[in-house]
C-alpha cells in the first residue's frame, strides 16, 4: 500500500484536534442557584430601570 501525498497518515489524523475524545468535565460550568438568582434580579432591576426611563 503506498502512501498518496495528499492524504494524513493514521498518526496524523490521531493526533489532530478535532479527532480527540472529549475530557469529561472539561466544559462543564459550574454556579450555583443563588448565583444564578443575583444574575437574574440584577438584571430584572436594570429591565425595570431602562423601562422607566
Amino acid at each position: 500500500m503506498t502512501h498518496n501525498q495528499n492524504e494524513q497518515t493514521k498518526a496524523e489524523v490521531q493526533t489532530t484536534p478535532l479527532n480527540k475524545l472529549p475530557v469529561p468535565g472539561q466544559d462543564d460550568t459550574e454556579f450555583s442557584a443563588e448565583e444564578a438568582a443575583e444574575v437574574f434580579e440584577q438584571n430584572q432591576s436594570s429591565n425595570r430601570s431602562s423601562e422607566n426611563e
